[in-house]
């Protein structure tokens, strides 16, 4: 027959494992739960800055306008006032006034462009904005 003590020894080492099992499993769930928390805290803090900023009244934000480069003409101005690349075109068009016009394959071979589809439409944005700006 198994001795009193031997009995009470075996069940306090049975006892002793789950407790370290258990600890070891609580030290896993309280590194998730402060991993949660943080992830809570975050995103508790993004929602308080969005609501933040929302609450602000909007602000003029000047946003380009396309073409913003090219000023419109008024009396007096010159192509001085140009930035340089349309200067270039304004150069090649300007002997040209007198003719019914140019074509911008061959305005960007005038500029000494290749007449690539590339070169080409690059040319044509810079035309049609001059002709939008006056």
């Amino acid at each position: 027959m198994p001795s009193v003590l031997g009995l009470l020894e075996a069940r306090e080492k049975k006892v002793r494992e789950e407790v370290a099992r258990l600890r070891e499993e609580a030290e896993r769930v309280q590194a998730a739960l402060g991993e949660a928390e943080r992830a809570l805290q975050r995103l508790a803090d993004a929602r308080a800055m969005v609501a933040e900023v929302l609450a602000e009244p909007p602000c003029a934000v000047a946003e380009p306008v396309a073409g913003a480069v090219v000023p419109r003409r008024a009396e007096g101005m010159t192509a001085t006032v140009l930035p340089a690349d349309y200067q270039r075109v304004m150069s090649v068009l300007e002997p040209d006034a007198a003719r019914e016009g140019m074509r911008c394959q061959q305005l960007a071979a005038a500029l000494g462009l290749q007449a690539v589809p590339a070169k080409v439409e690059g040319v044509r944005s810079k035309a049609k904005r001059l002709v939008e700006r006056g």
